[in-house]
């Protein structure tokens, strides 16, 4: 919800126009300095429908597109749906790092398994040169579920959790609810201290 103008979009200036009709990424500059955007389109949830009879290399359509532009930035980062399906491992070919994202639960937590057997599919067939960069326990309170989780987690994948822990925060809702970052919402709060502290981790700053 970076882009002001985000509901007026049509689906040709978003990223299903590269994944479903073959066109370059649709780069949008956000009010944020020296932050582009390629957004999403509701569309999109019908990816695995449109690639299941694909005949070209279907994994690999935003790959290709990102290859004639991505000398062009420091970071790209993709946000990836919580689903496995084409849209994911179009992104996942195309990374170089995996930060998979947990939340308090106990099929939250079993489902860390099916992802680390999909990025071990996508690195043998797709993209051998992903890594798995670390999981980022997120919505984290004060809770017993919350704890015994984040303490599972960190015995199970030790050196692979990072430090950083993201609460449960409502600045976070009410940020994406108002159209904005969290640090321009709202940067002293829990959330946005928290944020900050994974950038430092992440950029060894």
């Amino acid at each position: 919800m970076l882009l002001k103008n985000y509901q007026s979009l049509s689906k040709e200036q978003t990223l299903y126009s590269t994944v479903i009709q073959f066109n370059p990424l649709p780069l949008h500059q956000t009010t944020i300095p020296n932050l582009t955007v390629v957004p999403s389109h509701i569309l999109l949830a019908d990816t695995d429908l449109e690639l299941a009879t694909a005949l070209d290399h279907r994994e690999s359509r935003i790959k290709n597109e990102l290859d004639k532009i991505k000398d062009r930035f420091d970071y790209i980062f993709f946000d990836c749906p919580p689903t496995l399906g084409w849209l994911t491992i179009n992104a996942l070919s195309a990374a170089s790092h995996v930060i998979v994202c947990c939340a308090p639960g106990y099929f939250e937590l079993d489902s860390i398994a099916a992802i680390n057997k999909s990025l071990t599919k996508v690195q043998r067939f797709f993209n051998p040169e992903i890594n798995l960069l670390g999981y980022l326990f997120t919505m984290s309170d004060s809770t017993r579920n919350s704890a015994i989780s984040l303490q599972v987690l960190r015995q199970t994948y030790t050196d692979k959790v990072f430090k950083t822990v993201i609460p449960r925060n409502t600045d976070l809702r009410d940020a994406h609810m108002n159209q904005q970052d969290i640090f321009s919402y709202s940067p002293n709060s829990n959330a946005g201290q928290a944020y900050n502290r994974l950038i430092e981790e992440l950029f060894h700053l």
